[in-house]
């Protein structure tokens, strides 16, 4: 019988810390930079335990954009059955969810994958793809070009928090956020 310690397994929670680890480090050095061993040895795992959950860096940062983009569609579902004008819902959903994307832990997240989006075509393949869904899934509702146009303006402010090009205060913030919505009623 052996007495030699055996920690218990925690497969989630270590595929969660690896996911983490790598946008952090993304995020601070870039995708380019981003390497297996450097998440390994950053999240305290073994190679063959980030093996075991990423083959390799493609299957990795395709698992931070699932994470990710399930957290967002949630985040999307919770505002939109807090909304109950139908006319432009997803939109009004998807402006108020990426006018908080730069808030805490979850926007690191968000800037880490969007240089990823920029820098990997399978990746931008799937973000198109997942527009394409939600577009189609809200055509009667939310197709009208004053709601792609709200849609295309938090897009551009997530830009431009991701690379910090405006200094916004919260009061400017929450005035942008409003007109855009308006928008989504037109």
């Amino acid at each position: 019988m052996s007495s030699a310690y055996h920690r218990k397994k925690q497969p989630e929670r270590v595929r969660s810390q690896l996911l983490e680890v790598a946008a952090r480090l993304s995020l601070e050095q870039g995708i380019a930079a981003l390497t297996l061993d450097a998440v390994s040895q950053a999240a305290g795992v073994s190679k063959g335990g980030l093996l075991h959950h990423f083959p390799n860096k493609l299957a990795l940062l395709d698992g931070l954009f699932d994470e990710l983009v399930a957290r967002f569609d949630r985040a999307i579902e919770e505002a939109m059955a807090a909304d109950k004008v139908e006319k432009g819902r997803f939109t009004r959903a998807y402006l108020t969810v990426c006018f908080a994307l730069d808030q805490g832990a979850e926007g690191q997240g968000w800037q880490a994958l969007t240089i990823a989006l920029i820098a990997e075509p399978h990746l931008k393949a799937r973000w198109r793809a997942w527009v394409a869904r939600r577009a189609a899934e809200f055509a009667t509702t939310d197709s009208s070009p004053d709601c792609l146009l709200a849609r295309f303006a938090a897009d551009g402010v997530w830009l431009a928090d991701l690379i910090r090009s405006h200094e916004l205060d919260a009061s400017t913030r929450a005035a942008m956020l409003e007109k855009l919505k308006a928008l989504s009623l037109a």
